[in-house]
C-alpha cells in the first residue's frame, strides 16, 4: 500500500515538474518567495514545492484606450480618444513584472498629463490640424517614463475629436454658411457672365441686323436706279417711272397684307391716285428739307463773317 501512495507522489511530483509557456509570452518562476528565473516560450521544468510560477507576461503588442476630456485655449470642452499600443521589452520582463503593478493605470495617468498639458495651448481648430503633433507628445512622454519599467510605446494614436454638441452644430452653421456664401459668389460670377454673353449676343445680333438692313436699302435703290434707267430708255421720264415704281410697291404692300391670314385690320388708302399722293408728298418733304438746310448754311455763314470783321475791327481799336 505504500508502495502505491510512493509511486503515485512520484507521478505527481514528476507531471508537477513540468509545464508549457505559450508563444510571445514570459513566465516568472520563484524559489521560495524570491525571483529566480524567466522562462520563454516552450516546454520548461521546475523543482516541485520549490519552485512556483509567480506570474506570466503578455509579449505581445497590446492596445490601451484612454478617454479624456479637456479645455482648449478658446473655451471649448472636447472629448478625446487617444489608443496607446505597447509591449514589454523582452529583456526586461523582470521589470515589467515586478516594478510596475498596474501598467496600464500608469499609462492611463501619463495619457492624462500629457494631453492635459497640450491641448489647453491650442484653439479647437488648430487641435484637429494638430493632433499628429499632441499624439507625439504623449508617446515621447510615455517612452521616457515607461522604459524604465520595462514597457516599449510603440505608437500612440488620436484616434477621435468629439467637441459638444451646440459646438458642433455650430461649426457645421458656420462650414454651411461659408459654402452658401461661396456658391453665392460662383452664381452671381456665372450670372454675370450670362449677362455679358447675353449683351454681346445682342449686339453683334444688332449689328448683323443693321448690316443686313443696309445691304437690303442698298440693293433696293440699286435696284429702283436699274428700273429708272430701263422706264427711262422706253420714253418714260424720271418723275412718271418713279410714280410707277411708287404704286407697284403700293400695291405688292397691300397684296402682302391681304394674303396674310394673320394679319390684323389696317386702313391704308388704296385709290390709284394714292401712290401718286405718296410720290407728291416725299418729294414736297425733300424739296422743304433741302430748303431749311440752305437757309441754315447761309446764316451759320453770315454769323461767322460778321464774328470775324468784328474781332479784326475790335483789334483795331486796341492797336490805335
Amino acid at each position: 500500500m505504500t508502495g502505491y501512495i510512493i509511486i503515485v507522489l512520484g507521478v505527481f511530483l514528476l507531471l508537477a515538474s513540468f509545464f508549457t509557456v505559450k508563444q510571445q509570452t514570459a513566465a516568472v518562476i520563484e524559489r521560495f518567495g524570491r525571483f529566480s528565473s524567466i522562462r520563454q516560450s516552450g516546454l520548461q521544468l521546475k523543482i516541485p514545492v520549490i519552485d512556483r510560477i509567480a506570474g506570466k507576461i503578455n509579449l505581445r503588442i497590446q492596445q490601451l484606450d484612454v478617454i479624456i476630456e479637456t479645455k482648449t485655449k478658446d473655451n471649448v470642452f472636447v472629448k478625446m480618444k487617444v489608443s496607446v499600443q505597447f509591449k514589454v521589452i523582452q529583456e526586461k520582463v523582470y521589470e515589467a513584472f515586478y516594478k510596475l503593478e498596474y501598467p496600464h493605470d500608469q499609462i492611463t495617468s501619463y495619457v492624462f498629463d500629457v494631453v492635459r498639458a497640450e491641448v489647453p495651448k491650442l484653439k479647437l481648430d488648430d487641435v484637429f490640424e494638430r493632433k499628429d503633433d499632441i499624439a507625439i507628445a504623449v508617446k515621447r512622454e510615455l517612452n521616457e517614463a515607461m522604459t524604465t519599467y520595462g514597457y516599449d510605446i510603440i505608437n500612440t494614436l488620436i484616434t477621435d475629436i468629439d467637441p459638444d454638441i451646440q459646438v458642433k452644430n455650430a461649426m457645421n452653421r458656420i462650414n454651411a454658411a461659408d459654402r452658401e456664401k461661396t456658391a453665392a459668389e460662383y452664381e452671381a460670377e456665372a450670372g454675370r457672365i450670362r449677362i455679358v454673353a447675353k449683351a454681346k449676343a445682342e449686339a453683334e445680333s444688332k449689328r448683323l441686323q443693321g448690316q443686313g438692313i443696309a445691304d437690303q436699302r442698298r440693293e433696293i435703290a440699286r435696284g429702283l436706279v436699274e428700273s429708272v434707267d430701263v422706264l427711262n430708255k422706253v420714253g418714260i421720264n424720271s418723275q412718271e417711272a418713279s410714280a410707277l415704281i411708287v404704286v407697284t410697291q403700293h400695291y405688292d404692300t397691300l397684296q402682302a397684307i391681304g394674303a396674310d391670314t394673320n394679319s390684323n385690320l389696317i386702313l391704308l388708302p388704296n385709290s390709284p391716285q394714292a401712290g401718286s399722293d405718296m410720290l407728291n408728298n416725299m418729294v414736297a418733304s425733300f424739296t422743304a428739307s433741302n430748303q431749311v438746310g440752305e437757309a441754315m448754311k447761309k446764316a451759320n455763314s453770315t454769323s461767322r463773317i460778321g464774328k470775324k470783321k468784328k474781332d479784326e475791327f475790335g483789334t483795331t481799336e486796341d492797336d490805335a
